[in-house]
Parts: structure tokens; C-alpha cells; sequence
């Protein structure tokens, strides 16, 4: 069983590609009015901190010669999605600490009260448009709140068909009550399971504050990089 599963490892790793990425990670963090300055450094700072966090690099790092591709977004409402990070190569320890700090230099912009969920698809529709050919390709979508402007998610979704869409929930601030932010949490779980995640073996990660931020992205981002070798190659 060991040797069967072995040799479909390595099948899978060998499967016909000119691709020289495993995945391309597109990252959209939530800057819309409910996200205050304090919240939106939390988002950030997460990010980086997950990225560099020895577990999530080591297995970010497995196959240096097929890395895997990441790019940083923050999103709002109409017309208000920012890139913070162009793709980048994830090859070294040296890339990885470069697009943690890129991420923490950076400053929000103009953004927007409305929350657009489907223009933050489409955004991360249009980077995957310029993106590497990798393996896979997944879109992870950060939010504390439901659409409200724009196209619907579910609408927008459309238009990455054959690509991954994961997402963060992200619960009310710690002035909510315990049972009231669990009603929240839930609530806003089945909304994005429902019309915003796709695709093979898509999945919600829960933060339970944005000062819990970066523990959920750590989480997050050890199940996506887990297993990428003998993950299911991209049409």
C-alpha cells in the first residue's frame, strides 16, 4: 500500500505540464467600512506573520524549482480593490521575508463603506488572467461581512470557474458578546459557503476577531500548501 501510494505521488508529481508552479495564491484582504485602521494593520501584519511562520515556509518551500506564485490584494466596494503585492515566486526563504515585508510597508487605501464581494472576485479573476501557469490556482478571499454592492458573489464566482475560492470569516471585535459573534460567525459561513467558496475541496477558516487574524491564516495557509505535490492538477 505504501509503494501504491508512493508511485501515485509520483505520477501526479510528474504529470504533463510545462508549468514550473504548483499554485498560484491570490490573497484579497477585506478594507471595506466596517474594517478600521486598527483592524486593517491586524489583516497585514497576520499575513505576514503567517507567511513566515517556520511550518507554513517549510512547506511553502518543499519544491523550490516549482514554486508556488503568490499576489496581495485589499478590497471594498466599486472600484476599490488595491494591489499590495505583484505575483511573486515564493522560492526562498529570502522571497517569502521580501513579500512579508512588502505587506507590512503597506498603506490602505481610499477604499470604500460598501462591501463588493463580487468586484473582489473579479479582481482576483483578473490576476489570475496575468498569473504564471501553475498546477492550481486559489483565490482566498478574507471578510467580515456580506455583499452589498456590485455584482453578486455568487454571479462574479462564474467567472473563475476551474479555479479554487477559499475564505476567512472574520467575527465581530471583542465589544460583541460570545453568543452573539457565534450567531454572526455562523451566519456569515454558511453566506460564503453557499455563494462565495468553489472548487476541489474548498473551505472556510474562522477567525474569531481580526485579533485572531493570524492564527486562522496560519491555519489557512498550512492547508492549502499541505499536500500540493499530489494535488489535482489544474485544467
Amino acid at each position: 500500500m505504501v509503494r501504491l501510494l508512493c508511485l501515485c505521488a509520483a505520477l501526479l508529481w510528474a504529470a504533463p505540464s510545462d508549468a514550473a508552479c504548483r499554485l498560484a495564491l491570490a490573497l484579497g484582504m477585506d478594507v471595506s467600512g466596517s474594517v478600521d485602521a486598527v483592524e486593517y494593520r491586524l489583516q497585514v501584519e497576520g499575513l505576514a506573520k503567517a507567511l513566515m511562520n517556520a511550518e507554513v515556509q517549510d512547506q511553502i518551500l518543499s519544491a523550490p524549482e516549482t514554486p508556488i506564485w503568490a499576489a496581495a490584494y485589499e478590497w471594498a466596494g466599486l472600484n476599490a480593490q488595491r494591489l499590495l503585492v505583484d505575483w511573486t515566486a515564493l522560492n526562498s526563504p529570502e522571497a517569502v521575508a521580501g513579500f512579508a515585508e512588502q505587506l507590512r510597508g503597506a498603506r490602505r487605501g481610499g477604499g470604500s463603506d460598501s462591501t463588493g464581494l463580487g468586484e473582489a472576485l473579479l479582481y482576483g479573476e483578473a490576476l489570475f488572467a496575468r498569473a504564471p501557469t501553475c498546477w492550481g490556482y486559489t483565490l482566498d478571499i478574507s471578510g467580515d461581512g456580506k455583499s452589498n454592492v456590485g455584482p453578486e458573489p455568487q454571479v462574479a464566482r462564474e467567472r473563475l470557474a476551474g479555479r479554487n475560492i477559499n475564505a476567512l470569516v472574520i467575527g465581530s471585535d471583542l465589544t460583541v458578546g460570545r453568543d452573539e459573534r457565534q450567531m454572526e460567525i455562523m451566519d456569515l459561513s454558511a453566506y460564503f459557503r453557499k455563494l462565495v467558496i468553489q472548487g476541489h475541496n474548498a473551505f472556510i477558516e474562522v477567525a474569531q476577531g481580526f485579533e485572531d487574524f493570524e492564527r486562522a491564516m496560519t491555519r489557512k495557509l498550512l492547508r492549502e500548501t499541505r499536500g500540493m505535490l499530489i494535488g489535482a492538477v489544474s485544467p
